[in-house]
């Protein structure tokens, strides 16, 4: 049930073409429901209070588990996002929903997926912008979790600190975004460069990308964390999914407020 559905029916109720009755029925058997698999206890009314149905995490779950997971959150018609699928359960999820969107890149798969909109429809949206190309599994699951919310996005990929002319030629376009993602690994410069440049929200995602003293990433991650530039915010290493959840909610905001 969206928002502008639960509103329906609260107006039709206030009207009196709906009686109370009904209307709790509806409701328990929506966004108020309970499914308590033994395994997971699913939250169906994540979608009317964040604007994003539960998210899938795909690691540490068996393919059954994920399958099932998907089939349950997915009922009502609403979008639901799965992260951190390895090739296996992206094939069980494509043979149980042919018309999911996936990402083998991002490793992800969108149930009911919203089409994805680009930066050039006069909408705010969210820039997502890697160091180089190693980085993009983390920048794609990025770029997924904003069109799950049906924000806009536009990808700058592989314009890392070792070429500067590169980011340098993009920054008309990142000063339109209404919120940049940066994702970057080795030494983790490139939020702070973007960060002096833009006037709007930055979040720094650090990734797993470099030779043994990046730690992982852990190098990147205390690189983007004493960033010297005013509006950078770090998630964790390799967490595209909560940068993108931040991003988009920006954008959501930014267009709200335009309407007004």
């Amino acid at each position: 049930m969206t928002p502008e559905e639960l509103k329906a029916l609260l107006e039709s109720v206030a009207n009196g073409d709906v009686s109370a009755e009904d209307a709790l029925q509806r409701l328990k058997n929506g966004p108020l429901r309970q499914d308590d698999l033994t395994f997971a206890t699913l939250d169906h009314h994540r979608h009317l209070r964040q604007g994003l149905a539960e998210v899938v995490y795909g690691e540490g779950k068996t393919k059954e588990e994920v399958l099932e997971i998907g089939k349950r959150l997915a009922a009502p018609g609403v979008p639901v996002l799965m992260t951190r699928l390895d090739p296996e359960k992206i094939e069980a999820l494509a043979e149980v929903f042919p018309d999911a969107r996936f990402n083998r890149r991002g490793r992800t798969c969108l149930i009911h997926p919203p089409e994805e909109r680009g930066a050039d429809e006069g909408t705010p949206f969210v820039a997502v912008v890697s160091g180089g190309t190693a980085d993009l599994p983390v920048a794609e699951e990025t770029v997924e979790v904003c069109v799950a919310m049906d924000v806009p996005v536009h990808r700058i990929y592989d314009v890392g600190v070792a070429g500067l002319h590169r980011i340098l030629s993009k920054v008309e376009k990142l000063r339109d975004a209404a919120a940049v993602v940066v994702v970057a690994g080795m030494e983790g410069a490139l939020p702070s460069v973007v960060g002096g440049l833009v006037g709007s929200p930055v979040f720094a995602v650090p990734t797993s990308i470099g030779y043994g003293a990046s730690f992982q990433g852990l190098a990147a991650l205390l690189a983007m964390l004493n960033s010297c530039a005013p509006g950078v915010t770090v998630s964790n290493i390799d967490n595209g999914f909560s940068a993108g959840i931040a991003a988009a909610r920006v954008a959501k905001a930014v267009a709200e407020a335009g309407r007004k």
